[in-house]
């Protein structure tokens, strides 16, 4: 199975998704895609097997991934910041892949009726889904319900 993490920023949420992945499924294959440089390297240095960096990495990455992890901003143009491109959340939204979302209230984009959890809850809920993704489990990681 090919994991694809991709964040943006200072890449910090994928830079913990990274390395709780690679934790608890260390041959697991993850694949990191920052939509800058400071986000692919924060990701790279935290254990993902490849890394690439913008707008066409994430447009290749998402047709060959088969579960897609990182910020629901991924998936709204402009977001982040506007660190998010049209052409990237339009190549997130069109994936095959199955898509694990975290729901970070950021840069006016609000889920209403999703709690505030506070960031290595959301990232531990976010790998408890991939483990049940890839039919493992892990009686210390926890789905928030």
């Amino acid at each position: 199975m090919n994991v694809l993490v991709i964040d943006a920023q200072g890449g910090g949420v994928g830079k913990q998704l990274v390395s709780l992945i690679k934790q608890k499924i260390p041959t697991l294959k993850v694949v990191a895609v920052g939509t800058n440089s400071a986000a692919t390297s924060a990701m790279l240095k935290a254990g993902a097997d490849s890394a690439a960096t913008g707008e066409n990495a994430v447009a290749v990455a998402c047709r060959k991934a088969d579960l897609i992890v990182g910020p629901f901003g991924i998936v709204i143009a402009d977001s982040m910041l506007g660190e998010v491109t049209p052409k990237m959340a339009l190549a997130v939204a069109q994936s095959s892949a199955k898509r694990i979302l975290i729901p970070f209230n950021h840069c006016d984009n609000v889920l209403v009726g999703v709690p505030d959890f506070a960031t290595g809850k959301l990232i531990e809920s976010a790998v408890a889904e991939i483990l049940k993704a890839v039919g493992q489990k892990s009686p210390s990681v926890y789905v928030l319900k």
